[in-house]
């Protein structure tokens, strides 16, 4: 017989999962929509291409779609597309393998952080968004 201790929490545990995964980008996406040109200006040092499409591009992402995924709209595919979206902010702004140390140890931490989040992005394209969810409604 098989036991899951938080099965019955499930629901909860999975909008917990939603909030804790987008909270970071929430945070962020508001800090690059109220600084736009200081974000403009930041992708274009890092060399991103096309940056004020790309800055548009991470605002609509780390905002806008991090709080539909946090609210539940859409979830599955908007996390798939997210996680490619973490995918692309790994490796153009956290390409430690260019760098050196303390550079490189850093933007080592973050590029796997980013692929951490990945994970969590992924799994969440697979479970969904649970009861509580637009989607679940």
């Amino acid at each position: 017989m098989r036991y899951n201790l938080f099965e019955n929490q499930r629901n909860e545990i999975i909008l917990l999962a939603r909030i804790l995964l987008m909270i970071l980008f929430i945070i962020s996406g508001w800090g690059k929509m109220t600084n736009f040109g200081g974000t403009v200006a930041y992708l274009d040092s890092l060399g991103a291409p096309m940056p004020m499409v790309a800055a548009g591009v991470a605002v609509v992402m780390e905002f806008f779609v991090a709080i539909a995924i946090v609210v539940g709209f859409y979830t599955r595919p908007l996390a798939f597309l997210f996680a490619l979206f973490v995918l692309g902010t790994a490796l153009i702004g956290h390409h430690f393998w260019t760098m050196v140390d303390p550079e490189r140890a850093t933007n080592m931490v973050q590029y796997f952080k980013n692929l951490s989040i990945m994970g969590g992005l992924l799994l969440l394209g697979i479970t969904g968004p649970g009861k509580y969810s637009v989607d679940g409604r």
